[in-house]
């Protein structure tokens, strides 16, 4: 089959059919290469990849920050995770606001292959916003206002500051990734795609603490940004069907997740691609 990409009504992204990731040849995954770094989010609808298939397929993109993990509220057992003491569910809900993934890790991840398996009846969406198109709207006195400057980012902070770290246990299996930084990496708000050449932002929930600044100012910018940022035609918001598979570039898209009846099952599989220390590196946390 000819691959069909058909743009999304939005600044970014496409729905791309007639293709079978788990048997991609190399020309077709090398023409798919393009079209990813074009469109920065590519939906394929149908895909059914089971784990090994998800894993082989985000590895022809390089290394993997994160393998495969499994994004649920669902317990090994086949019970629900109810209640906000649940430490899966503090993750789960944290990540409902706007972010980059990893800018709290020394590398900042490179994109990710993200798979539904399971999802509620409705609601449950996942949304990216489109961080090269927010900065290129952007007035030429705030480009310059924000030129310079950069931002601390903490997985800690952003998850105290929606009220879902303070009784994250120390032993739990959700701990230690970010979760035990001693600093927070920064990063400048304003950075350049490295295969696209495009400025992008990089905000988002984990950034904040802009040296320089008050923390009231800086908290004030970096809302200005993200309100700004986050608006049509710069965002979409995916309905999931089992079977589909998205990919998404992390350098230049921000993405969350959105509320669902936590009452019906939600089983997600992400594989984290691995950024490039030169130009997905942050400086040395502080």
């Amino acid at each position: 089959m000819t691959m069909q990409v058909t743009p999304l009504d939005a600044s970014f992204g496409a729905t791309v059919e007639g293709v079978e990731l788990a048997t991609i040849n190399e020309d077709a995954f090398a023409a798919l290469y393009e079209v990813w770094l074009d469109y920065a989010l590519l939906i394929f609808p149908g895909q059914h990849l089971d784990n090994a298939k998800q894993t082989g397929f985000a590895k022809r993109f390089g290394k993997l920050e994160i393998d495969l993990v499994e994004l649920s509220n669902v317990k090994e057992d086949g019970s629900l995770r109810l209640g906000d003491d649940d430490d899966m569910v503090k993750i789960l809900k944290g990540n409902m606001s706007w972010h980059h993934d990893s800018t709290y890790m020394p590398v900042q991840a490179k994109g990710a292959v993200f798979r539904a398996e399971v999802v509620p009846s409705e609601d449950g969406e996942t949304g990216w916003a489109d961080m090269s198109a927010a900065y290129d709207a952007l007035s030429p006195e705030m480009r310059r206002r924000i030129e310079s400057l950069s931002a601390h980012h903490s997985l800690i902070h952003s998850q105290l500051k929606a009220g879902f770290m303070a009784k994250v246990k120390k032993d739990s299996e959700y701990f230690g990734y970010g979760l035990d930084q001693k600093g927070a990496p920064l990063r400048s708000l304003v950075k350049t795609h490295p295969e696209t050449g495009r400025k992008t932002l990089t905000i988002g929930r984990h950034a904040h603490a802009i040296p320089g600044l008050s923390g009231t100012e800086s908290e004030r910018l970096l809302d200005e940004l993200l309100d700004f940022a986050c608006q049509p035609p710069r965002i979409y918001h995916h309905s999931w069907t089992p079977g589909d598979v998205v990919l998404w570039d992390n350098r230049c898209l921000m993405h969350q997740s959105r509320p669902w009846d936590m009452s019906q099952p939600r089983i997600m599989f992400h594989s984290r691609l691995a950024g490039d220390p030169v130009s997905e590196g942050g400086a040395e946390a502080a």
